[in-house]
């Protein structure tokens, strides 16, 4: 009975198609070819004849359910919400920590963290190199002290905290730890994430500091030290974002994510950690760009493809490993200095692929991103965009509501496989840092910008705005400036704090980590005495960069 339907079918396709041939000779379509935000050519319509080779139980399941191609909870947003996060930090701890509290008062769920250069490459304000730099593109956070600042007022124990940090990830974890301490919370029920995904920096962000081993040494010392002491943190955001924002296609992040992912697995099992003890914890995070369909298909396939990672490449038993848990931000690269306006436009979009797609939390863009850092207008207006979807759109009312759809299905099927290429090609090169050495990530990642890019400039991607439905426009009024001043208050404040110190208690601590970053000790517990004893990033930083030298990136000729 199956096999007579589908060769009706395909004998009505037969003959659809024959009819569009003879309306094409009256009313040619737009465009020979119509592609993917990927690149990717996309067929005129999709039938069951596209998905004869899936299986319901096998490929999609049930929400909750191994493989997760519907999602990680069986009641999504029928439960709870995503988490509403605004990225968000500038100029000083004092003025980010006030934005915090407007944004909570707004009705955001979670913080996040964003730092200025300085701290993400773990230089204090007063170094040379942080000169120009300091509070420019998040806040500056140098000591204990300033920590202090960002989270005065702010209950640890109420708030999911994310913070964007890679290589020096374990120190700022420390000092967010510590102001627990200081208010009396333990760490058990802390709620958060920190990034600490150094492969994408070598990769495609460039805020590294030490060569991959230590590294890698100091991401497995968060894992273990967090699996015991803080059970709720989630210690790794593996991130797809950065990569899709240096110019991948949809099938690449999910590749080279998912490829990083397992770099970091075997590095846990490597030094030890049972993987039902760390897994659970893993969390990722992804762009969601212009393409709506061919996003929400995008997050299928990685929760798919992961889930069979882990049950069958690393045999973990706990469902909580299996299960692929995502943070998503729209797509700063969409976002156009002209016409800002229409920018509100592209995250609602954009957000509604995340939504769609099953994210746990997400953050919103503002409009004027691509002039300056946002204003608390612009902030305001992104917020109300995932309140507005959440509240009035209706899609969050049924789980996975484009399942079924021959297009979104084939699309899914379509990227897991693509995809698992890419993984296959980096498993026989020797994993992702090996990849990563050799360039062939970062090449591949610029082929698909290069080809972007020549498509946006010859007009075959039009950029609303930017490259068609042009108009001319006064310069741009009432950006957020962070003051340069900012940078001379951070050097004051760091003089004061090492004036008033324990500068003996300071020496001893960073003696005692310098001591273990030559044996196999698990650092996170002396990086916590030395923010206890108010070192700065920079010292502590310091002691690390001396003994386990800096990261240089190959340069291809």
């Amino acid at each position: 009975m199956e096999e007579e339907k589908m060769n009706s079918i395909k004998e009505k396709f037969e003959k659809y198609n024959t009819d569009v041939q003879k309306s094409l000779e009256k009313r040619p379509e737009q465009r020979k070819v119509f592609n993917s935000g990927s690149g990717e050519e996309i067929n005129r319509i999709y039938t069951p004849l596209d998905i004869e080779e899936l299986d319901y139980e096998r490929d999609l399941g049930f929400p909750g359910q191994y493989p997760y191609t519907r999602g990680v909870q069986n009641t999504m947003y029928r439960g709870k919400y995503w988490t509403m996060r605004l990225y968000a930090g500038f100029a000083t701890a004092e003025l980010s920590n006030a934005r915090y509290k407007y944004l909570i008062e707004q009705g955001s769920m979670g913080l996040s963290v964003a730092f200025d250069l300085p701290t993400q490459i773990g230089y204090d304000s007063d170094h040379e190199l942080a000169e120009g730099e300091v509070g420019k593109v998040g806040v500056a956070i140098d000591s204990l002290a300033d920590m202090e600042v960002l989270f005065d007022g702010i209950p640890l124990d109420k708030v999911s905290t994310s913070m964007t940090i890679n290589a020096p990830a374990a120190v700022l974890l420390a000092m967010y730890l510590v102001i627990a301490e200081k208010q009396g919370i333990p760490f058990h029920e802390l709620n958060g994430t920190i990034q600490n995904d150094i492969l994408k920096e070598y990769i495609a962000r460039g805020t590294y500091i030490f060569p991959p081993i230590p590294s890698m040494r100091l991401i497995t010392n968060i894992f273990e030290y967090c699996s015991k002491e803080v059970p709720k943190w989630n210690t790794i955001s593996i991130s797809g974002y950065h990569i899709r924002e240096a110019g991948s296609t949809a099938a690449q992040e999910v590749g080279f994510t998912l490829a990083d992912g397992i770099a970091y697995v075997e590095a846990a099992i490597k030094a030890g950690l049972d993987i039902d003890t760390f897994a659970p914890r893993l969390s990722f995070f992804f762009n969601a760009h212009n393409d709506l369909l061919e996003e929400v298909a995008k997050y299928r396939a990685a929760r798919r493809l992961w889930g069979k990672i882990m049950k069958e490449r690393f045999k973990a038993k706990n469902p909580k490993s299996q299960a692929l848990k995502f943070h998503t931000q729209t797509a700063g690269s969409t976002l156009t200095a002209q016409q800002p306006e229409n920018n509100i436009v592209r995250v609602a979009i954009q957000t509604l692929a995340a939504v769609m797609g099953g994210t746990q939390s997400l953050h919103t863009n503002s409009k004027d991103e691509a002039l300056a850092l946002p204003t608390e207008e612009a902030v305001m207006v992104a917020l109300r965009t995932q309140q507005i979807v959440a509240n009035e759109s209706g899609v969050a009312n049924t789980i996975d509501p484009l399942a079924g759809s021959y297009y979104i299905e084939t699309k899914t099927s379509e990227i897991e496989k693509k995809a698992m290429k890419y993984i296959e090609k980096i498993d026989e090169m020797g994993g992702a840092t090996v990849a990563i050495e050799k360039g062939y990530i970062q090449e591949e990642i610029m082929n698909s910008a290069y080809a972007t890019q020549k498509d946006i400039e010859n007009g075959e991607i039009i950029i609303v705005g930017m490259n068609k439905y042009v108009v001319k426009e006064n310069p741009p009024k009432g950006l957020l400036r962070v003051d340069p001043i900012v940078g001379e208050q951070q050097k004051a404040k760091i003089k004061e704090l090492k004036e008033k110190r324990d500068g003996l208690k300071v020496e001893k601590t960073l003696k005692s980590l310098r001591e273990a970053c030559l044996t196999d000790d698990n650092l996170m517990p002396l990086i916590l005495d030395c923010v206890r004893n108010y070192a700065t990033l920079g010292e502590i930083c310091g002691v690390m960069r001396e003994e386990f030298g800096e990261y240089k990136q190959a340069v291809k000729l």
